[in-house]
Protein backbone atom coordinates (compact mmCIF):
# COMPACT_ATOMS: atom_id res chain seq x y z
CA UNK A 1 0.00 0.00 0.00
CA UNK A 2 0.96 3.65 -0.83
CA UNK A 3 2.59 5.93 2.01
CA UNK A 4 1.92 9.18 1.85
CA UNK A 5 4.00 11.88 3.47
CA UNK A 6 1.99 15.25 3.62
CA UNK A 7 4.03 18.67 2.99
CA UNK A 8 3.54 21.27 5.01
CA UNK A 9 1.99 23.11 2.70
CA UNK A 10 -1.04 20.24 2.45
CA UNK A 11 -1.42 20.56 5.97
CA UNK A 12 -1.54 24.57 6.31
CA UNK A 13 -4.71 24.15 3.03
CA UNK A 14 -6.43 21.31 5.19
CA UNK A 15 -6.90 23.61 8.15
CA UNK A 16 -6.78 27.19 6.60
CA UNK A 17 -8.43 26.59 3.45
CA UNK A 18 -7.30 29.30 1.71
CA UNK A 19 -7.20 27.36 -1.21
CA UNK A 20 -10.54 25.82 -1.70
CA UNK A 21 -9.31 23.99 -4.81
CA UNK A 22 -6.25 22.31 -2.80
CA UNK A 23 -8.03 22.27 0.50
CA UNK A 24 -10.64 19.57 -1.83
CA UNK A 25 -7.60 17.97 -2.82
CA UNK A 26 -5.88 17.46 0.42
CA UNK A 27 -9.49 16.11 1.88
CA UNK A 28 -9.97 13.90 -0.94
CA UNK A 29 -6.50 12.31 0.05
CA UNK A 30 -7.42 11.62 3.66
CA UNK A 31 -10.24 10.41 2.91
CA UNK A 32 -8.48 7.71 1.07
CA UNK A 33 -6.70 7.13 3.78
CA UNK A 34 -9.81 6.67 6.00
CA UNK A 35 -10.68 4.21 3.95
CA UNK A 36 -7.84 2.66 3.97
CA UNK A 37 -6.64 2.60 0.33
CA UNK A 38 -3.36 4.53 1.20
CA UNK A 39 -1.64 5.84 3.89
CA UNK A 40 -0.59 8.55 5.67
CA UNK A 41 2.52 9.66 7.73
CA UNK A 42 2.59 12.59 9.47
CA UNK A 43 6.67 13.60 10.64
CA UNK A 44 6.91 16.09 13.85
CA UNK A 45 9.39 18.05 11.56
CA UNK A 46 6.28 18.87 9.16
CA UNK A 47 3.89 19.51 12.29
CA UNK A 48 6.88 21.56 14.02
CA UNK A 49 6.67 23.66 10.48
CA UNK A 50 2.93 23.89 10.29
CA UNK A 51 2.90 25.77 13.79
CA UNK A 52 5.36 28.00 13.03
CA UNK A 53 3.58 28.99 9.34
CA UNK A 54 0.12 29.40 11.51
CA UNK A 55 1.57 31.59 14.15
CA UNK A 56 4.14 33.69 11.96
CA UNK A 57 2.36 33.85 8.31
CA UNK A 58 -1.82 33.41 9.46
CA UNK A 59 -1.54 35.10 12.87
CA UNK A 60 -3.05 32.12 14.93
CA UNK A 61 -2.13 31.53 18.67
CA UNK A 62 -0.94 29.02 20.57
CA UNK A 63 -3.97 28.15 21.57
CA UNK A 64 -5.66 28.19 18.45
CA UNK A 65 -2.83 25.73 17.00
CA UNK A 66 -3.31 23.35 19.72
CA UNK A 67 -6.62 23.08 19.01
CA UNK A 68 -6.43 22.61 15.46
CA UNK A 69 -3.17 20.09 16.14
CA UNK A 70 -5.31 18.11 18.52
CA UNK A 71 -8.01 17.57 16.23
CA UNK A 72 -5.77 16.86 13.29
CA UNK A 73 -3.74 14.01 15.02
CA UNK A 74 -6.34 12.38 16.52
CA UNK A 75 -8.17 10.09 14.15
CA UNK A 76 -6.73 6.77 14.51
CA UNK A 77 -5.71 5.72 11.13
CA UNK A 78 -3.20 8.15 10.97
CA UNK A 79 0.20 7.15 11.18
CA UNK A 80 2.17 9.18 13.46
CA UNK A 81 5.62 9.08 14.00
CA UNK A 82 5.90 9.30 17.79
CA UNK A 83 2.60 9.29 17.88
CA UNK A 84 2.34 9.74 21.71
CA UNK A 85 4.80 12.62 22.03
CA UNK A 86 3.19 14.65 19.70
CA UNK A 87 -0.31 14.05 20.48
CA UNK A 88 0.77 14.51 24.29
CA UNK A 89 2.57 18.22 23.82
CA UNK A 90 -0.28 20.26 23.41
CA UNK A 91 -1.12 21.43 26.91
CA UNK A 92 2.88 22.68 27.26
CA UNK A 93 2.71 24.19 23.84
CA UNK A 94 -1.22 26.46 24.97
CA UNK A 95 1.10 27.10 28.14
CA UNK A 96 3.70 29.37 25.66
CA UNK A 97 6.03 26.69 25.26
CA UNK A 98 8.40 26.82 22.27
CA UNK A 99 7.36 23.54 20.01
CA UNK A 100 11.11 21.86 19.99
CA UNK A 101 10.47 21.53 24.01
CA UNK A 102 7.01 21.36 24.10
CA UNK A 103 7.82 17.96 21.82
CA UNK A 104 10.96 17.15 23.98
CA UNK A 105 8.86 17.13 27.10
CA UNK A 106 6.32 15.02 25.96
CA UNK A 107 8.76 12.34 24.47
CA UNK A 108 9.84 12.08 27.60
CA UNK A 109 6.85 11.87 29.36
CA UNK A 110 4.91 9.92 26.87
CA UNK A 111 7.93 7.51 25.12
CA UNK A 112 10.26 7.01 28.15
CA UNK A 113 13.48 9.04 26.89
CA UNK A 114 14.90 11.39 29.25
CA UNK A 115 16.18 14.66 27.97
CA UNK A 116 19.32 16.09 28.80
CA UNK A 117 19.48 19.94 28.62
CA UNK A 118 19.84 23.12 30.56
CA UNK A 119 17.04 24.86 29.83
CA UNK A 120 15.85 25.98 33.23
CA UNK A 121 11.82 25.95 31.56
CA UNK A 122 12.70 22.35 30.53
CA UNK A 123 13.99 21.51 33.72
CA UNK A 124 11.01 22.49 35.84
CA UNK A 125 8.68 19.94 33.96
CA UNK A 126 10.80 17.59 32.97
CA UNK A 127 10.93 14.07 35.35
CA UNK A 128 14.65 14.71 36.16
Amino acid sequence: MKTIIPDTNLIVRLIVGDVKSQQDKVIEVFKKAEKGSIRILILPIIIAETCFVLKTFYKRNDIEIADVMEGLLSPPWLEIEHRDALRGMWGWFREGMHFVDSYLLALERHEDYTVVTFDKKILKKSKQ
